[in-house]
């Protein structure tokens, strides 16, 4: 009994579909990350300096 194994070019080609499908998927990601900061610029006078490590952080994500 041999065991078989996948050609190399379609193996490749399949993880290359599916890297490109997950790549979309960064948004949903930020999507709590800027949520929050959203929530924090709420409050008056810190809202906007706490805020900004998370603007930082949800472009880094995406």
């Amino acid at each position: 009994m041999t065991i078989r194994r996948p050609h190399k070019l379609p193996f490749a080609l399949l993880m290359l579909t599916l890297a490109a499908g997950l790549s979309g998927c960064s948004g949903l990601i930020a999507l709590p990350v800027r949520t929050a900061s959203a929530v924090v610029k709420v409050v008056p006078v810190a809202g906007n300096v706490v805020a900004a490590p998370l603007d930082v952080a949800a472009d880094a994500i995406d």
